[in-house]
C-alpha cells in the first residue's frame, strides 16, 4: 500500500507552507478537515488564517518557531472555524521543518499532517488536554516574574539563587545545573536540589563525554528525555550517576548568549513529564533569560573587578602605627559597572614628623576622574612632602588641576575635586586643618559627644587656579575620635548633609555603649583605641549607609551603592576614645568645643551658636540651652564690634549627667573691659551684661596677660530654680582656678 492511500485510509491529511512565499499546499483530506472541499488545493497565508482560530494560530506561530530552533518536531492543536465564526472541529498537527539555507533560519518549508481529534466522552479524560487559557494565564505571569527576578540580579550567584528558586506552572523541577564551558570542558557551575558532592562526578567532564550537557554545549540544541529508558537508551555511559538520583525525565536546553553558547541548563524532575509544545516553549524562554542574565552579570562582575583593582591599586595602605594614635581607612566603589569614582583618601608622612591625611572627591564616575585622581593624589603627595603648609598644598594643587583641565582637555568638561587636607601632630593632637568644598571633620568627644566641627574653606580645586585656603586649628584631645569621609557617606540613601549627618551621628555616638543591663551593644569594643576596635566601627558607619548584609539580594532592598565612599578615622590614645561614660572623677571625661571666629568672619558667629546647642544636645533643660546661646552670640558679637581681633571660643561641660556644669570662654585681645550700661527703649544695644547677669548662674570677666576673657557658667541641677551646689562652684574652671567664680564686674557708679 502506498503511503498516500495508507494516509487517506487513517484520514490523515498532508500539508506544505512555504515560509518564504506564504503558500500553503493542501491534500483532498486536509483541504476537507479545514472545511474546503475535498480536493488538492494551495492557499494563502491569509487564506490559511481565517480558517483557524486567531489564539491557536498564534500558538502555532510561537510553536513552529521553537522547533525550528530546536530541529524538533512541532506538535499543535487547532480549532477549525467556519465563515461565520464558529467551531467545525479540532485538529492535531504534527509538523517539521526543513531548513532551504544554512545561514537563514527563516528559509524554510513546514511539512507535517493532520488528523481530527473527536471530543472526549462525559467521564473520560484525554491523555492530551489541550492548554487552557488559565494555564497559559499562569504560563505568562511566571515568565514576567522570572524575568523580573533574572534582571535584577547583579551576579551570578544570584542568578543562580533566583534559578533555583524558579516554580513553573504546573511543572516545576526539583533538580537544577547550570554547566559552564571552560576550554574544552564542562563543569558545574551551581545547581539546586542536590546535596553537597552529589555531582562531583559532573564538575570537570571533556566536551566529547556521552552526556546529555555536553551534547548540548557541542551542539546547541535542546535534549528532552521524558523517561528513564530515553535516557538509558540513548546515554548508556553515564546513565548509572544520572541514575543515582532517581528522577523521571530530564530536559538540557542551550544557554546562548549573542549567538554564542556559552554553557548548558539542566532541569531534573521527579515526576514525569511529557514536554509538550508548551512546556518546551517555557523551558525554552527560561533558558534564553538565564543566558542573558549570566552573560549580564558575568559582565558587570569583570568590569566590577577591574574597576575595584583600579580604584585600590591607586589608593594606598594606611600607618597604624601613629605614635599616640589609630587609624583606620576604608574606600566602597559603587556598585555600577565601570563607574569608577574619583574618591581617594591618602597618608603622607611630612618632613617635620608629622602626618597629614588627606580625604577627596574628583567630579564624575568614570574612567576620567579616576585618572584625574590618581594624579591628583601624587600631586597633593609631592606638595606635601615639600614641606609646605595645608593652605599652600591647596592652593598648588587648585592650580595643578585647573592646568590639566586646560591643557589637556583644551578646557572643555573641566573637572573639579573637592579635599580635606588637615596636618597631625601626634604629640599634642593639634590638627592645622584646609579645606576645598568637602565636607567638615567630625568629632567623637571622649564622652561619646559628636560633633561637626566647622572649619574654614575655600573653593573646590581647579575652579580657579589662585585660591586662597585658609587655615583652622583644632586640637584633638586624648580619648577623642575625628571622622572625615567623602559625600557618598552622608547623602547615600537620598539623604541631604544634615540629615546624613544625624543618621551618622546615631551610629557613631551608640558604639560601644551600654544597655540598662550593664551589657554592651552587638558593636562595641573594648575601646576605640584599639585598632580591632576602630576597624569595627568603619564596619558599623559602611553597614548604615549600604543596609545590612541580607540587602545585598535581588529586590527594593538591593545593594545601595549610589555613589564612592572614602572614609578615614583618627582616634587619639590617652582616653577611653568615647566609649562609654564611668570613670573616677578625676578621670571623667570632659566635653569640650574650641571654635575661633575672626573679624572678617561674622558668618561664623551662627556656627558658633550651633556649636554649643550640639554640645548641649543632651542637656536636661532646654530653657537653658536657649540662654547659653543667646549669651554666646551676645559675647562673639561684642569682641568682633568693640575690638580689633578675633574670638576664641572655649565651651566646656564637666560632671555627671543631672548635675553637670558648662562654662562658655570667650577671649580677646583687647585689655579694655565691659562696662555695665542702661540702654534705653529704643536702643539697639548695651543689653549684654544684663542678659549675662540675668540669664547666667555665674558670670564674670578675668583679666589677662594678652587681653581678657569673658565667661559664663550654667548648671544642670539649678534647671529647677535651685541654686547652685558648693561643689558646682568650686570645680575647677576651663583655666586652672580652683576657687569660686570670679565676682562679676560691679555695678559703675551713676
Amino acid at each position: 500500500m502506498r503511503t498516500k492511500d495508507l494516509l487517506a485510509a487513517t484520514a490523515t491529511g498532508l500539508w506544505r507552507w512555504d515560509n518564504v512565499s506564504g503558500e500553503v499546499t493542501l491534500d483532498a483530506e486536509t483541504a476537507r478537515l479545514l472545511g474546503l472541499p475535498a480536493e488538492p488545493t494551495e492557499l494563502s497565508e491569509a487564506a490559511m488564517r481565517s480558517r483557524l482560530h486567531p489564539a491557536d494560530f498564534a500558538e502555532i506561530t510561537g510553536i513552529v518557531n521553537l522547533s525550528v530552533t530546536e530541529s524538533s518536531v512541532a506538535e499543535a492543536r487547532l480549532r477549525v472555524m467556519d465563515s461565520a465564526g464558529r467551531v467545525l472541529r479540532t485538529v492535531r498537527t504534527r509538523s517539521r521543518a526543513f531548513l532551504r539555507s544554512d545561514t537563514d533560519h527563516t528559509d524554510y518549508e513546514l511539512v507535517g499532517t493532520v488528523q481530527e481529534i473527536f471530543e472526549t466522552q462525559p467521564g473520560t479524560a484525554s491523555p492530551h488536554a489541550p492548554a487552557t487559557g488559565d494555564w497559559r494565564r499562569s504560563r505568562e505571569a511566571f515568565l514576567l516574574d522570572a524575568g523580573r527576578a533574572l534582571a535584577e540580579a547583579h551576579s551570578t550567584a544570584e542568578v543562580l539563587r533566583v534559578a533555583a528558586g524558579l516554580s513553573m506552572p504546573g511543572f516545576s523541577p526539583d533538580g537544577l545545573a547550570v554547566f559552564g564551558i571552560e576550554g574544552d570542558r564542562i563543569s558545574v557551575i551551581g545547581h539546586h536540589g542536590h546535596r553537597q558532592g552529589d555531582l562531583a562526578p559532573f564538575v570537570d567532564m571533556p566536551l566529547d563525554t556521552d552526556y546529555p550537557a555536553a551534547e548540548v554545549v557541542r551542539t546547541g540544541r535542546a535534549i528532552y528525555l521524558p523517561t528513564p529508558e530515553d535516557y538509558r537508551r540513548r546515554y548508556p555511559a553515564t546513565w548509572p550517576l544520572a541514575a543515582a538520583f532517581h528522577r523521571a525525565s530530564w530536559a538540557f536546553l542551550p544557554l546562548v548568549s549573542a549567538g554564542r553558547t556559552v554553557g548548558a541548563w539542566m532541569a531534573a524532575f521527579g515526576t514525569p513529564v511529557a514536554f509538550t509544545p508548551d512546556e518546551r516553549s517555557v523551558l525554552t524562554t527560561v533558558a534564553r533569560m538565564l543566558a542573558q542574565a549570566l552573560a549580564r552579570a558575568g559582565d558587570q562582575e569583570s568590569r566590577r573587578e577591574l574597576t575595584d583593582g583600579l580604584q585600590r591599586s591607586m589608593m594606598p595602605t594606611v600607618h597604624p602605627d601613629i605614635p599616640g594614635m589609630t587609624v583606620a581607612a576604608r574606600y566602597v566603589p559603587t556598585g555600577g559597572g565601570l563607574e569608577v569614582g574619583g574618591d581617594w583618601y591618602d597618608m603622607i608622612t611630612l618632613p617635620s614628623g608629622r602626618i597629614a591625611l588627606v580625604i577627596g572627591d574628583v567630579q564624575g564616575h568614570d574612567v576620567r576622574a579616576a585618572g584625574l585622581m590618581g594624579q591628583l593624589r601624587i600631586a597633593l603627595r609631592a606638595y606635601a612632602s615639600e614641606g609646605h603648609h595645608p593652605d599652600a598644598v591647596l592652593s598648588r594643587a587648585s592650580r595643578f588641576l585647573s592646568g590639566i583641565n586646560d591643557t589637556e582637555f583644551g578646557g572643555e568638561d573641566p573637572r573639579f575635586a573637592t579635599c580635606l587636607y588637615i596636618e597631625v601632630d601626634p604629640a599634642t593632637g593639634l590638627l592645622d586643618i584646609a579645606r576645598a568644598g568637602h565636607p567638615d571633620p567630625t568629632v567623637r568627644m571622649a564622652d561619646g559627644t559628636v560633633l561637626v566641627r566647622p572649619t574654614a574653606g575655600g573653593l573646590p580645586l581647579g575652579i580657579v587656579p589662585d585660591t586662597d585656603y585658609p587655615t583652622t586649628r583644632l586640637v584633638l584631645e586624648p580619648g577623642e575620635t575625628m571622622l572625615v569621609c567623602t559625600d557618598g557617606l552622608i547623602e547615600t540613601g537620598g539623604h541631604d548633609l544634615e540629615s546624613g549627618w544625624a543618621r551618622l551621628r546615631k551610629v557613631i555616638e551608640t558604639y560601644g555603649a551600654e544597655d540598662p543591663s550593664g551589657n554592651a551593644t552587638a558593636m562595641a569594643a573594648p575601646t576605640l583605641e584599639d585598632a580591632a576596635g576602630l576597624e569595627k566601627l568603619a564596619d558599623a558607619l559602611v553597614r548604615a549607609v549600604h543596609g545590612p548584609p541580607s540587602y545585598h539580594t535581588t529586590g527594593p532592598f538591593m545593594d545601595r551603592r549610589e555613589d564612592d565612599i572614602a572614609m578615614l578615622l583618627l582616634c587619639r590614645e590617652g582616653g577611653s576614645c568615647g566609649v562609654g561614660t564611668g570613670g573616677t572623677a578625676a578621670h571623667r571625661p570632659v566635653r569640650r568645643t574650641v571654635l575661633t571666629v575672626k573679624q572678617a568672619e561674622p558668618e561664623r558667629i551662627a556656627e558658633a551658636r550651633h556649636q554649643v546647642r550640639d554640645v548641649l544636645h543632651d542637656w536636661s533643660d532646654e530653657d537653658q540651652v536657649d540662654s547659653a546661646v543667646l549669651m554666646v552670640s551676645e559675647m562673639v558679637t561684642n569682641v568682633l564690634m568693640h575690638t580689633d581681633g578675633d574670638a576664641l571660643l572655649v565651651a566646656e561641660i564637666t560632671g555627671e549627667k543631672g548635675s553637670r556644669r558648662i562654662r562658655v570662654d570667650v577671649a580677646d585681645s583687647s585689655d579694655e573691659l565691659p562696662h555695665r550700661r542702661t540702654p534705653g527703649e529704643l536702643a539697639s544695644s548695651g543689653r549684654g551684661l544684663v542678659l549675662m547677669e540675668l540669664l547666667a548662674g555665674a558670670w564674670g570677666v578675668d583679666p589677662r596677660g594678652d587681653g581678657k576673657s569673658t565667661w559664663f557658667e550654667l548648671y544642670e541641677d539649678a534647671a529647677g530654680g535651685a541654686e547652685p551646689s558648693l561643689a558646682d562652684l568650686s570645680a575647677p574652671t576651663a583655666a586652672g582656678s580652683a576657687g569660686p567664680p570670679a565676682d562679676p564686674l560691679p555695678e559703675p557708679a551713676a
